[in-house]
């Protein structure tokens, strides 16, 4: 078995970044999560979204500013395919996301 962890810086600031981690045997992943963060408040990491396996199925958690967690579950046949949704979903929407999550809105 083979983990795999890096950070995509997703600003030249550093202020965005992407944290993923995940766990493989050969070509098959296993376990992953892909999540989005950004310094706001306090200049302190806050997670905004994060895609992971945790509970034993692939889904997509957004957070909201008041502490609240939104889990919708991701129907992928393969950790594979959820892993490289997850991480397309992430380099391409993060800002949206950043917004959303400074205004308080819900996806």
């Amino acid at each position: 078995m083979k983990e795999i962890e890096y950070i995509i810086y997703l600003t030249a600031e550093s202020a965005d970044r992407l944290r993923v981690y995940a766990q493989k045997e050969k070509s098959i992943i296993l376990e992953f999560v892909v999540q989005y963060e950004a310094i706001l408040i306090a200049e302190k990491w806050q997670q905004i979204v994060r895609y992971d396996t945790a509970h034993g199925f692939a889904h997509k958690d957004i957070m909201k500013a008041g502490g609240e967690t939104i889990k919708i579950p991701l129907f992928f046949e393969t950790y594979n395919l959820a892993f490289t949704y997850a991480t397309i979903d992430l380099k391409a929407n993060w800002k949206k996301y950043r917004e959303n999550f400074e205004k308080g809105d819900q996806e």
